[in-house]
């Protein structure tokens, strides 16, 4: 069998897998069986060679990830409920009514704006306004952006362990465990199997979390370069250095992906740790989704 690039998610009772053309998700559904739905990927950025170019591809790749992830996301929910069980709410027949077709598409892009919106306010508004407070302690604008860039990491460590506490998101983190574990299993050339899944580490270096922390980490060098101007600018500047951020972000997780060093280690140790807290131990039902979904698309 030939290797190919493999990465994933969790998304609600399962796992999304994908390779350079394909895309699975695998579910558990309440009946006990599992649900595989396979897809041809079509990229845009591919398509448009975008996914060539260095620095420039990250942005555009994080944004396609991002939908395409809130897609997996609505469908495994939809899968998973049993729709003679679930009755529709209000919020669901307004949508039904206003958008029609089209209301998984609207509720993805309203899912989408509450992301960015909640994401710019966390993490560029509230250490933004935070970090200035230390500017009546010390003048030194290296020291200020290191101050804010502290505060920003803090704030998600926080977010991500307050969320871990609810039981529906302690599921998603054991199948982000189990997404780990079968790809650890595939990579290392061993069959496919729950038992050989289940003795890899949960950890890996091209994980999600490893890429958050690595655009916090990112951000405090870029933005130490860029002064310490009044609040509204300091916002509008990590706002519009986001695309570069993320552009370098991309590239170093790609290194850390193809590279098993001193130094790729040393780089990806604090985001590996990270995961810690965004990934649980699987059962063996969980690492069987996972690998009904990573078969799929090898």
């Amino acid at each position: 069998m030939s290797y190919k690039a493999v990465g994933g998610q969790a998304v609600i009772e399962g796992v999304m897998m994908q390779s350079d053309k394909k895309r699975a998700v695998a579910i558990r559904k309440t009946d006990g069986d599992i649900d595989v739905k396979v897809k041809n990927i079509k990229s845009w950025v591919k398509d448009k060679h975008i996914d060539k170019v260095p620095f420039l591809r990250g942005m555009f790749i994080l944004i396609e990830t991002m939908i395409e992830g809130m897609k997996c996301l609505n469908y495994s929910s939809e899968r998973f409920m049993d729709a003679a069980d679930e009755e529709e709410d209000a919020i669901d027949r307004f949508i039904k009514r206003i958008f029609g077709d089209k209301a998984n598409e609207a509720l993805i892009a309203v899912s989408m704006i509450i992301a960015v919106v909640m994401s710019v306010g966390l993490f560029i508004l509230i250490p933004t306004y935070a970090g200035g407070l230390f500017a009546a302690v010390t003048e030194n604008n290296v020291i200020l952006n290191l101050i804010e860039g502290l505060i920003r990491i803090a704030i998600l460590f926080v977010y991500i362990l307050l969320i871990s506490k609810n039981k529906d998101i302690h599921r998603v983190y054991q199948y982000h465990g189990a997404e780990h574990k079968s790809i650890h299993c595939y990579e290392s050339g061993e069959e496919l199997t729950v038992e050989n899944a289940r003795k890899h580490t949960r950890l890996h270096p091209r994980c999600g979390t490893n890429f958050l922390f690595i655009v916090m980490f990112t951000s405090i060098i870029l933005f130490a370069f860029l002064g310490w101007p009044n609040p509204v600018m300091r916002i509008l500047m990590r706002i519009v250095c986001i695309p570069v951020v993320a552009g370098v972000a991309y590239e170093i997780i790609r290194i850390l992906g193809k590279y098993d060093n001193f130094v790729t280690r040393a780089v990806a140790y604090p985001g590996m740790m990270l995961q810690y807290l965004t990934t649980r131990e699987p059962d063996d039902d969980q690492l069987e989704v996972a690998i009904a979904s990573i078969k799929a698309v090898i």
